[in-house]
């Protein structure tokens, strides 16, 4: 019944300042403790798009089951404030999630229609997409206005995943060159960080 709730919520942090869909030459921007994170430059976007690669001591099933916690998932998402679900509806889900920006740069909301796919091989497949008109949006926040990425889940045998996280995001409003800079590189280090944490030690 969960389905990809908790992905869901994942896939909306790493949101906000991404790119996948158009992005080209990847660039490996970081390498640290068994992730690699790489950056793209996006056509028409002043934002790099990101895209996260680890691999995880779990089996896709547990690594799903986390994710599938959607108000849980908020605690290994980087800078998320809020999540919490919408919409379940089949292989869909939709969700709404607030970001955490530094001071005096105001906070970011994101509705996010996710749609999961199954492989025969156990492998799962998270499309991301933002539909900013889902819900009426909220004081105080600026809503994502476009945002288009995967989760992407691929068992190595041995009870290892890998898994990668990519996103190609506008956020919207207006972001320091500093923020974004920074944004890219440790929204999807420090989330595959977090989830790998908690899928290896099964909580």
């Amino acid at each position: 019944m969960k389905m990809l709730r908790g992905m869901v919520m994942a896939g909306v942090l790493g949101l906000l300042l991404g790119g996948a869909a158009q992005a080209e030459d990847w660039q490996l921007a970081k390498d640290e403790n068994g992730i690699k994170v790489y950056l793209s430059s996006v056509p028409g976007s002043k934002y790099k798009a990101y895209r996260g690669v680890a691999e995880i001591k779990a089996d896709v099933q547990a690594i799903n089951a986390l994710q599938e916690d959607v108000p849980g998932s908020c605690a290994w998402i980087h800078a998320c404030a809020e999540m919490k679900l919408l919409k379940h509806e089949g292989d869909d889900v939709w969700t709404y999630s607030r970001i955490d920006m530094p001071w005096p740069v105001t906070g970011r909301d994101l509705v996010l229609h996710v749609s999961t796919e199954k492989s025969a091989d156990g492998s799962i497949v998270r499309h991301l997409k933002a539909e900013p008109g889902y819900i009426p949006e909220a004081k105080g926040e600026i809503r994502v206005p476009r945002l288009v990425g995967e989760w992407r889940m691929t068992p190595k045998g041995q009870g290892v995943t890998e898994v990668i996280y990519q996103v190609q995001t506008e956020p919207g409003g207006s972001i320091p060159s500093w923020l974004a800079n920074s944004f890219v590189v440790d929204a999807p280090f420090n989330t595959l960080n977090a989830l790998r944490d908690k899928a290896e030690k099964g909580l």
